[in-house]
Order: structure tokens, then C-alpha cells, then sequence
């Protein structure tokens, strides 16, 4: 096992009783509160990092397409509120109101998202505020999340998954067992020789395993030098998948996951940029909705900022979607 923080390798038996005990408590009992109408569940056993935001982006996309009226429920993390609201994308500041993948998901996939730490409040003012009698709730990250009864538990599992620790020391919120309660697991293709095989063990019987692509999109731009910069899970992946696509990174700057961004943190930028021989910007859509305007206009006064946007792709969509229609009629 590897361990992100191997300071807090002592603690990961605190942390493991506490999620047994946890387990122990709920063994049995049957989610208490129930929605009209049927919910997919998209998660992972990891902390952040595995792509669920993309996946659910794309499952939006691919239920809309078969005329299902969709719309997502969001813890909404990092937010200044816990109240329930729809994310309004032409609120001021948007993304500190509503949580910066919240306004993600209802830029990209055009859907109804509400957001609020109480998922089952936020699916019955969705339900209300709707003017479709019938159609499916996704909700995000919500493997952990068992108050809320759902149709469909989906589950991401990447390479990473496998060898990681439990938190605090690693990033897994489960161990791997804990895939016993998924109703189907998604791959990233590449990944598929290395997980399916390691992770079939701790599947029921006839769960499917189904296989993803993730696809980088980047605006057209000079083959100059760039300096990226994220705030995300695993930045690492990003500076990957920029060099997979033939960009000249030279420099890259990593925030937290979910960072709020300053205008400290532009000027820091400004700087580091002059510094080196980088002559653009190049970040994540998930941190671009958290530049303002004010906040971009102080990055382009020194050099272009690019947006590269993940996007996934399912290799057998009629597949997936008949799964999921089935478990929800």
C-alpha cells in the first residue's frame, strides 16, 4: 500500500474502526428517505481524483439524449451555504456560492443541478421545480452518502484505487471490499487490464464492469511554452495528459483541490510566468469557473490563459444506458 502522508500512517486504524463501526451501525437498515423519482448514484472509494465529475457530465448527456428529463443533486462542497438552491450560472461569483463543480456540471451538461448538504431536501425542490412529471436524479458523489435509497449505485475505480491507502494517510475513504455494494463499476479503458481482474473478487455476482475514455480538448493555440496551474486531486494527471497532447509545459503551478483563487494568487502567477520562458496560461475548466473576470483580466494582462476540458466517453453506450434504464423503471 502507498501512503500520500506517511506521517499519518498511525492514524489509519482509528480511521478504519471508525468506518467499521459506522458500517456496523447502518448493517440492515434500509435508506430512510426516498425520492419519486429513481436516482443514479456516481462515486468512488477515493477522496477526490477519480473523475466523477466528467462521467457525470456524460451521463447527463447520454440520458438526455433518449428524451429523460435529468437533473443532478450536489453536495455542493467548498460552498459558503448549506441551504438548498439551483445553481444559477449567472449569479455573481457563482462558484463560491454554489461549489465549483456544481457550476461545472450545469455549464457542461445543461442540466438542472441543486445543491445543498441535505441531498433528499435538494431532490424533492428539484422534483417541485420541474415541469416534467417523470425523471431520474444523478447524484454526485454519493457512494458514501446512504440516507438517501438510490436505483443505481455506480462506482469508479482507477489504478490508483488499488494501491492507495485509507485516509488520512492515503486517499480511500473505503477499502476495497467495500465495492460489494456497487450496482455497476466504470474503467478508464487504459486502466481495464489492471483493475477489472484485481477488483472482480469483491463484486457480486454478474455486476457489470463497463469502460471509459477520457478525451483532453484544448483550444487552439501556438505550440508555445505554458505554464499550467490546478487546483485539483491529482494534479499530476493533468500536466500528463497535457503532455500526451504535444503542449510544451514547462512550469506548473498546484493549488489544493477545490482552492478558491485570490488576487494574490494571479500575481503570483503573473510572476512565476515572468520568471520563465512560459508564454500562456493553460488550466482546468474546473478552476477556470473560479477566475472572475477581474481575477482572468489580471493573468491576461501578462499572457493568454487556455482552458483544456476533460471529456469522457463511454465505449458501449447502449449497453450502459439499457443498464441503467432497466434499474430504474
Amino acid at each position: 500500500m502507498s501512503a500520500r502522508r506517511p506521517w499519518a500512517l498511525p492514524l489509519v486504524p482509528l480511521y478504519w474502526a471508525g468506518v467499521r463501526g459506522a458500517d456496523a451501525l447502518r448493517a440492515g437498515l434500509s435508506p430512510t428517505e426516498r425520492l419519486t423519482w429513481p436516482v443514479i448514484s456516481v462515486g468512488s472509494i477515493s477522496a477526490g481524483g477519480a473523475g466523477k465529475t466528467p462521467v457525470v457530465i456524460a451521463l447527463s448527456k447520454l440520458l438526455r439524449a433518449q428524451g429523460h428529463s435529468v437533473d443532478v443533486l450536489s453536495r455542493g462542497y467548498g460552498r459558503r451555504a448549506s441551504s438548498i438552491a439551483r445553481v444559477d450560472l449567472t449569479a455573481p461569483d457563482s462558484a463560491a456560492r454554489f461549489g465549483d463543480e456544481p457550476v461545472l456540471i450545469a455549464g457542461s451538461a445543461d442540466v438542472p443541478v441543486w445543491v445543498g448538504s441535505h441531498r433528499h431536501a435538494a431532490g424533492l425542490a428539484a422534483e417541485a421545480a420541474s415541469a416534467s412529471q417523470a425523471g431520474i436524479h444523478l447524484l454526485d458523489d454519493g457512494f458514501q452518502h446512504r440516507r438517501l435509497a438510490r436505483n443505481v449505485d455506480i462506482v469508479l475505480v482507477t489504478t490508483e484505487d488499488l494501491s492507495d491507502s485509507l485516509l488520512p494517510a492515503g486517499n480511500r475513504r473505503e477499502p476495497l471490499s467495500a465495492l460489494r455494494r456497487a450496482d455497476a463499476v466504470l474503467v478508464r479503458e487504459e486502466e481495464s487490464t489492471a483493475v477489472e481482474p484485481h477488483i472482480r473478487r469483491y463484486l457480486r455476482s454478474g455486476v457489470p464492469v463497463f469502460l471509459l475514455r477520457r478525451v483532453l480538448h484544448v483550444p487552439p493555440h501556438p505550440r508555445s511554452p505554458m505554464l499550467a496551474f490546478s487546483g485539483i486531486a491529482r494534479p499530476h494527471r493533468f500536466r500528463q495528459m497535457l503532455q500526451s497532447c504535444g503542449l510544451r509545459v514547462i512550469d506548473c503551478f498546484e493549488y489544493p483541490d477545490h482552492h478558491r483563487y485570490t488576487a494574490g494568487d494571479m500575481r503570483s502567477l503573473v510572476q512565476r510566468l515572468g520568471s520563465s520562458a512560459a508564454q500562456a496560461f493553460i488550466t482546468t475548466e474546473k478552476d477556470a469557473v473560479k477566475i472572475t473576470p477581474e481575477l482572468r483580466a489580471t493573468l491576461e494582462s501578462a499572457a493568454p490563459m487556455l482552458v483544456a476540458q476533460l471529456r469522457v466517453e463511454f465505449t458501449d453506450p447502449a449497453s450502459l444506458l439499457a443498464e441503467l434504464e432497466a434499474r430504474c423503471r
